[in-house]
């Protein structure tokens, strides 16, 4: 089947939720248009895999399933390498993104490369905040992006932008669409920002934005941020 649009799933111990997760995705879209799933399975440690693979018997799923773990920017580059529908829908598998956001991306996209989403009021902790409006300050000076919020993992994408993108990306391991819009700007693509719900977690918690990991994630971002600039300029 030919589909419209394919939404790009990053999976990594999800069990508790993804089900409810992809199910809500497709009964949002699946009205409205020809959609298909890819789902890159990072590494579970949960029964994820054996809920996926359920999952695929019933909804147009294609499964990237791997036994280690290979990060959240290598799951996203070697889904985007899979794409095969003309838009990419990326999205975190959290629950945290609102599908219904989805409709004013679809009706906007077609002048642009990349549509973005602005998470205006951001439903994450304190420190992820802060984290993130201290690193954006340093990150504009460096690229002047025109975006609020250039971390949103919500994200409607052109296939070929995306795919081009793919094999320059992987500077930055846990900040991949901060590099995904540095590099999108200064090849020149069109970028239109929109603004999306942001909600709550719909289980656990995050393992990589806490206190004793934030020092070194931060000196592993000015790194990356020149040589992002070094090979982008």
């Amino acid at each position: 089947m030919d589909f419209q649009v394919e939404v790009l799933l990053p999976v990594h111990n999800e069990a508790e939720s993804i089900e409810a997760t992809i199910r809500e995705i497709y009964d949002e879209l699946s009205p409205g248009l020809s959609v298909g799933f890819i789902i890159c399975e990072d590494g579970s440690r949960d029964n994820t895999k054996q809920i996926l693979r359920r999952l695929a018997l019933e909804l147009p799923l294609r499964l990237n399933l791997s036994d280690e773990r290979k990060g959240y920017s290598r799951a996203v580059r070697e889904g985007m390498l899979m794409a095969q529908a003309p838009y990419l829908l990326c999205i975190d598998s959290d629950g945290q993104c609102d599908p219904s956001d989805f409709w004013k991306f679809w009706e906007t996209r077609l002048p642009y490369d990349i549509v973005l989403g602005w998470r205006v009021d951001r439903a994450d902790t304190l420190i992820r905040r802060t984290f993130s409006r201290f690193f954006y300050r340093i990150y504009q000076a460096a690229f002047r992006t025109p975006v609020h919020d250039p971390s949103c993992p919500y994200v409607l994408i052109k296939r070929d932008v995306a795919q081009k993108l793919a094999g320059e990306l992987g500077a930055m391991q846990q900040g991949f669409w901060w590099e995904f819009v540095a590099r999108a700007h200064r090849r020149k693509y069109s970028i239109r920002e929109l603004p999306v719900h942001h909600r709550l977690r719909a289980a656990g918690v995050t393992q990589v934005y806490r206190w004793r990991k934030m020092p070194g994630i931060f000196c592993r971002h000015i790194a990356a941020i020149y040589r992002i600039w070094a090979e982008t300029r």
